[in-house]
């Protein structure tokens, strides 16, 4: 990643998480090079050569890559590590009002992905201006909450406006032939979702996945005996195939040299939503045993229904896991117009929606009084009295925000 002074606002938002390379193996580079934390200015510089007219708009970029970040001193697997690996998008448009349409848009994507597929909750809402993205105009943002009591940014999106496309000279010519500067957004999710659902799920036992995630969402572990083995293997595999025929994801567990107890420990230590037990006795009452992940509950089903049986199990285990963690997002948000009362909240593990003016020099005093910051804004704003005061100074209040301990 080369250095524009161009971008400078840009790179000075970045400053403090730039990993620098100075030399190669024994020889000192000519140029130090900043190994990217991301990437707006290799985006940018081929959207300047590549844009030329309206026709070319909106034009979108999807990719994965790496990035680094090297700002903190103690990495946390998936929440905080250097280097980590994230989707991000890079858009350009003809108007104003397509960008800003767009971003809340992707904010919508991206809370879909959180609530239905990883069965996690999320607050919606827009970044302080201390907190949005080095060179955007605003920034929206979904927080999840963790059982430990941290709040952690599971993705963003950005609203870039034209600073960018100035910085970059990005230009096209509209339908009057008049040259106009494009109008971008950037946003992105990363791994650290996986650390997120990680987290909220699972427990003692291992990780527990939700059905819509797992690449394995059922495991048959046949009980073998010499005497039944045949017959066993037969109707394991009758199974498998009836759950696949459904669309189910199914692994059927036919490794010898391990004894079913301690396939069970390992498929529940994976997390797989269920596990289904077969063995002779099975047979003879055509019935089979099922065990859930995240209860352990435990029911005989019949053969002949199982695959109707199973999807409803997976069904009611993803809503299942969403309205535990649902339930213990809301008992973890305490509203307060009072700073000492937040300061209480705060300390005790919990997450405050607090009237506040939003100004930087304010969250720097309760920042270091409480370790916490302001995690965002919720779109839907609760109703404020006219003459509203910040929960903190005397500043009129500009809207309710949520503060709490972040990573």
């Amino acid at each position: 990643m080369h250095i524009y002074p161009k971008e400078e606002k840009h790179i000075q938002g970045f400053a403090a998480e730039v990993a620098w390379v100075e030399s190669g193996g024994n020889s000192k580079l000519q140029e130090r090079l900043a190994v990217r934390p991301t990437s707006e200015t290799i985006i940018n510089d081929s959207y300047a050569k590549w844009i030329r007219s309206h026709q070319d708009l909106p034009l979108r970029l999807n990719q994965w890559c790496n990035v680094v970040r090297w700002e903190f001193k103690h990495p946390i697997p998936f929440l905080r590590s250097r280097e980590f690996l994230w989707q991000e998008g890079h858009t350009a448009f003809a108007t104003k009002e397509e960008a800003v349409k767009e971003t809340y848009k992707i904010l919508d994507f991206y809370e879909k992905v959180f609530t239905e597929l990883a069965a996690v909750p999320v607050l919606k809402g827009m970044k302080s201006k201390t907190e949005t993205f080095a060179g955007a105009e605003f920034s929206l943002s979904l927080e999840a909450f963790l059982p430990n009591g941290k709040a952690v940014q599971g993705c963003t999106s950005h609203h870039l406006g034209q600073n960018f496309a100035k910085a970059f000279n990005i230009t096209f010519q509209d339908e009057k032939q008049q040259s106009q500067h494009v109008w971008q957004n950037s946003w992105g999710i990363t791994t650290r979702l996986l650390g997120i659902l990680i987290m909220i799920h699972s427990d003692d036992k291992g990780l527990v996945l939700p059905p819509k995630l797992a690449l394995r969402q059922v495991v048959i572990v046949p009980i073998l005996f010499d005497d039944s083995r045949a017959r066993v293997l037969k109707e394991a595999q009758k199974v498998q195939s009836m759950l696949e025929k459904k669309g189910i994801s199914v692994y059927l567990d036919l490794r010898d040299g391990y004894s079913p107890g301690w396939k069970f420990n390992e498929w529940e230590m994976k997390g797989v939503p269920v596990r289904i037990e077969l063995g002779p006795k099975d047979l003879e009452k055509k019935e089979v045993m099922v065990v859930r992940r995240d209860t352990g509950e435990k029911q005989s089903l019949p053969l002949s229904a199982l695959d109707r049986e199973i999807a409803l199990i997976l069904e009611q285990m993803q809503q299942d896991l969403y309205a535990k963690a649902e339930k213990f997002l809301k008992q973890s948000i305490a509203k307060t117009e009072v700073i000492k009362d937040a300061e209480k909240v705060i300390s005790s593990g919990k997450i405050v929606l607090v009237p506040w003016c939003g100004l930087e020099k304010c969250e720097e005093k309760w920042k270091e009084k409480t370790g916490a910051k302001s995690l965002n804004s919720p779109l839907e704003q609760p109703a404020m009295k006219k003459d509203q005061s910040c929960f903190a100074c005397k500043e009129k209040a500009r809207s309710w925000s949520y503060v709490g301990k972040s990573y």
